[in-house]
């Protein structure tokens, strides 16, 4: 699990076939390495990875094909590309953004980049799948980075973000051009909702009092959550 704060800029090459060498870029690089073991979990550009080796400055990693698939990662292969870098979250650690899995959901596409006084404001195309989980106000991995819904068009599955300088800096999304592909992860809770309510339970246990077999949409706008 992850918090989509990005902790470091990488670099990222293939290595032939599904497997990949990260490098960690500048002395933020620390942050991920300092005590990095194999088998330990890192988010690259918001994809879990499991790493197979330790490097002096990096490490090596391989994407099974679901991931490859799913993500940017399965795109062309490019020599060199930058990438962010988020170590696991250690229990007990702050949690700035929101519970990020590393889990995508699929591609997006970056279609405009503004900057304004204070932000800059980018607006991404998902797909209808994507679209769903995506809420006015609520929170959205873009290539791993925890970001807030400014603005929703549901019709054209577009979404827009206000971000920081700071973070536009320090994250790849510096780099980014419009027809770049993101790795899209939206809430975590807004899926478990949306089992809940939508497809049913198969697995459920004798009812009891606390039976979630009630809960509907209708249950949810009469007591206020909706």
């Amino acid at each position: 699990m992850f918090t989509g704060l990005i902790q470091a800029l990488g670099t990222m090459e293939p290595l032939g076939g599904d497997s990949w060498q990260i490098t960690c870029l500048s002395q933020s690089g620390e942050i991920i390495i300092q005590d990095l073991a194999y088998g330990d979990s890192v988010a690259v550009d918001g994809v879990c990875l499991t790493v197979e080796k330790v490097l002096k400055d990096g490490f090596i990693a391989t994407a099974s094909p679901e991931t490859l698939r799913r993500t940017t990662l399965g795109g062309e292969q490019t020599p060199q590309r930058y990438v962010n870098l988020e170590a696991s979250l250690r229990v007990g650690s702050k949690v700035g953004g929101h519970f990020v899995m590393g889990h995508v959901d699929g591609i997006g596409r970056l279609l405009a980049a503004e900057q304004t006084a204070s932000s800059w404001e980018i607006t991404f195309i998902g797909s209808e799948a994507i679209a769903r989980y995506i809420v006015p106000k609520g929170s959205i991995a873009v290539n791993g980075i925890s970001l807030t819904v400014a603005a929703y068009e549901p019709e054209l599955f577009q979404f827009k973000v206000a971000v920081i300088p700071l973070t536009y800096a320090e994250t790849n999304l510096c780099y980014l051009v419009a027809g770049s592909l993101v790795n899209l992860e939206g809430d975590i809770l807004g899926k478990y909702v949306e089992k809940f309510l939508y497809s049913g339970n198969p697995h459920t246990t004798a009812p009891d009092d606390n039976s979630i077999d009630g809960i509907t949409s209708t249950f949810l706008t009469e007591h206020g959550y909706l």
